[in-house]
């Protein structure tokens, strides 16, 4: 709801690198169009990275920051680093002075480093948003001149100070998650039999290998069951496994290469496997299916294993670790299907761990720190 004392009219959102940063900013900016359709938002994103097509994608101009990380690895391009922060401090400041905006809200990634910091330093409001249980190193170093933190996940006080912790939960796509109704629907999109009871496992919009070979192992297990599965398999293997699988008559594997109608595959879902990136945890605690979770282990710090275990904690999803996966994830899976009440316990669980309103309480924090 817009706050009477307050219009907001220039914005800047800043971060990216991965969909779980980006998403959130562009829900983020929907709902302050949707409060005040003449604000001007302005994201800042970094040269070469994803959030330079998905911003224009959704509808919002985007200026790019020469800003790259560090690589783990020895190679020339750490030592012309110091050189592209030092060029992105100066144009994030040009670009600032230019816009002039009431507020600047980072959500992660290597854009929003350099853009709150002069952000700080040119006295503008900034906020940040952490969508992990664990926070990454640029909101670490960020949050002692932030405003407020908005986050997902309880027990952050260890991280930031608590009197500026705001706990919104993630803003994530609320038409993926409306799923009442549907089931028919999906059943019907996606070719499957209503009368069996489906596992659907999502990897990423580019697929997960370990879910993907995880599957194959256990092929001749799932097609002997009474269950069917659909399976996103990702576009980086698709191809690979349209080779692999083209000789089986596959009567109960449903596979496709990414899933257009997310909510109706969550509709026909009875128990879902997926990664535990934070914007996919977020919308499977408004699902309220149950849920295995596989966290990868190929990203910085970690971060999928610890919120995967805030939701384990809470008997709210079982966890299955990668490298035990490839043997354990479908029997597990067809486990669980099998015992109601532990499928019923889930379910239950999670949703109290979902936040729907997540989006409005991030833009009611925007307002109240706004300035005039």
């Amino acid at each position: 709801m817009k706050s009477p004392d307050m219009n907001l009219e220039r914005v800047v959102l800043s971060g990216g690198g991965t969909g779980g940063h980006i998403f959130p900013a562009i829900a983020v900016a929907d709902e302050i169009k949707r409060r005040y359709p003449n604000a001007e938002i302005l994201f800042v994103g970094a040269i070469g990275k994803m959030e330079m097509e998905k911003v224009p994608a959704a509808g919002y101009p985007i200026t790019g920051l020469p800003i790259a990380g560090l690589q783990r690895k020895l190679t020339i391009k750490n030592l012309i680093l110091p050189f592209k922060l030092l060029k992105s401090l100066f144009q994030a400041r040009s670009v600032l002075k230019g816009f002039n905006p009431q507020v600047v809200v980072g959500f992660g990634g290597y854009a929003s480093g350099p853009t709150l910091k002069m952000a700080n330093l040119l006295g503008i409001p900034t906020l940040i948003q952490e969508q992990n249980s664990f926070p990454g190193k640029t909101n670490k170093l960020l949050a002692p001149k932030a405003k407020a933190i908005c986050t997902a996940y309880s027990g952050l006080e260890k991280y930031f100070a608590s009197s500026n912790i705001v706990e919104t939960g993630n803003p994530v796509r609320l038409e993926v998650t409306q799923i009442e109704g549907k089931k028919a629907e999906g059943y019907s999109f996606y070719a499957l039999d209503p009368t069996k009871k489906t596992i659907l496992i999502i990897g990423g919009s580019l697929g997960a290998r370990t879910l993907n070979q995880a599957i194959i192992h256990h092929i001749s297990t799932i097609e002997s069951s009474d269950i069917q599965v659909l399976w996103q398999c990702g576009k980086l293997y698709n191809a690979q496994l349209n080779n692999e699988l083209s000789q089986l008559q596959l009567s109960t594997i449903h596979r496709v290469q990414f899933i257009e109608r997310m909510d109706l595959a969550y509709a026909v879902a009875d128990l879902i496997i997926s990664r535990a990136g934070a914007i996919s945890v977020s919308e499977l605690c408004l699902v309220g299916k149950p849920v295995i979770l596989v966290p990868s282990p190929n990203v910085a710090e970690d971060h999928q294993t610890k919120n995967a275990m805030a939701l384990v904690n809470s008997n709210a999803a079982v966890l299955v670790r990668d490298k035990e996966a490839i043997e354990n994830m479908i029997p597990r899976a067809i486990e669980l299907l099998q015992d109601q009440n532990a499928c019923v316990e889930l379910s239950a669980n999670i949703l109290q761990l979902g936040k729907p309103n997540a989006t409005v309480s991030i833009v009611n924090e925007i307002e109240k720190y706004a300035r005039s």
